[in-house]
């Protein structure tokens, strides 16, 4: 990898180190007018640990294109440095920071490269830059408490579907053998054994292929834009997952309105902005329908209450902060609130699940046990 303005000038660079140029091309990949990333990606972590040093550099007073130079000697991944050099290269053709961002946006999502753009244009992109670091370690600390918590019970699902299927395949025909040469009727819940057992072993390979496709069929339906409408519109009706879904929706709006307007850009673009942030499509289109009603000059929180898809924390908070011109600090402080509620939910979930799961194991196991013991106590009546 070389860095040059051109093709031709990097060309020449190599012919001048005495190699012999076979091809050469772009570090970035066009399609469809955006480039991608590489195949592998980059991790949130390096992206804010990224854009936080990128922050610092640039407070120091270092020109962009030498400080996306120092991070890309700095950094150790190949991915990331293959970004850097990207943008680095478009910003030496003349283009903005942000534009350059704007060619990698499955690493850089909009929230991103909006944010960079309002900094340039404000002259403040030192600030930004720390504020949108501030706001992806935070993200990634909540990311990865969320992952740490649902290891323990993922790992209690995987140990208890390996021992019940060792104990259906390996262990329970062995045991078995032994009743059915005795010629005595068997137990209910023996025979139900059985069966399962002689199921899993003749039918266990196609029945694993079974659900591998089921899972891919489901995915490739939901990546659908009807199906997956469809699945968001009932997850908001239902009594304790549509709560749900709506806090963590409004805390994603919020921090991510919050994020944008502290950074200088319009409402009704953060607005449009944000609702990309949105994972629910449904809550997606109420935002984007909120911001044409913005545009047409209705109040934000009328805007967001006409859908009824937004809690009403969120609502009041915002019509405060309207009110009192402190909109930002409002939505800072909604967005806490339901990640705090989000926490809280997934920590009694996770509180009852575990044992839950531990009893559920046992019941299962004691089940096969007692599957196999009373023929034993019958074959001893017997005797």
């Amino acid at each position: 990898m070389i860095q040059g303005d051109s093709a031709r000038q990097a060309r020449q660079l190599l012919r001048d180190s005495g190699l012999t140029v076979v091809d050469c091309a772009e570090v970035r990949r066009t399609g469809a007018g955006r480039a991608r990333g590489p195949l592998f990606g980059v991790g949130a972590g390096e992206v804010a640990m990224f854009t936080r040093l990128l922050a610092t550099l640039t407070r120091s007073g270092l020109p962009i294109d030498d400080a996306l130079l120092a991070l890309s000697e700095q950094t150790d991944s190949r991915a990331m440095k293959r970004i850097i050099h990207g943008v680095r290269g478009r910003v030496l053709e003349g283009h903005s920071l942000a534009e350059g961002f704007e060619l990698y946006g499955r690493t850089f999502p909009a929230l991103f490269t909006a944010t960079v753009a309002a900094g340039e244009q404000t002259r403040h992109l030192p600030l930004v830059l720390e504020r949108l670091a501030d706001y992806l370690e935070e993200q990634e600390q909540i990311n990865g408490r969320l992952r740490l918590a649902f290891i323990y019970p993922a790992i209690l699902i995987a140990t208890a579907l390996l021992v019940v299927g060792g104990l259906l395949v390996y262990v329970v025909p062995g045991i078995v053998k032994v009743f059915v040469n005795v010629g005595h009727e068997l137990p209910l819940l023996t025979r139900i054994l059985i069966a399962a057992s002689d199921f899993l072993v003749a039918w266990g390979g196609l029945l694993a292929l079974a659900l591998v496709a089921l899972a891919l069929g489901l995915r490739w339906l939901l990546a659908r834009p009807g199906p997956r409408r469809w699945l968001d519109a009932r997850l908001l009706e239902l009594p304790l997952l549509g709560k749900l879904t709506r806090a963590g929706n409004a805390a994603r709006l919020t921090r991510t309105l919050a994020i944008l307007l502290e950074s200088g850009v319009p409402l009704v673009e953060a607005l449009r902005i944000a609702a990309r942030a949105v994972g629910n499509s449904v809550v997606r289109e109420a935002i984007s329908e909120a911001a044409v009603r913005v545009q047409e000059g209705t109040a934000l929180h009328r805007a967001l209450g006409v859908s009824r898809r937004f809690p009403p924390l969120t609502v009041h908070l915002i019509a405060s902060g309207e009110a009192g011109g402190r909109l930002e600090s409002m939505l800072d402080t909604a967005a806490r609130a339901h990640e705090r509620e989000v926490q809280g939910f997934v920590a009694t979930f996770l509180a009852i699940i575990e044992p839950a799961l531990i009893l559920s194991m046992g019941a299962v196991v004691l089940l096969i046990v007692l599957a196999i013991l009373l023929p034993i106590f019958e074959l001893n009546q017997m005797v």
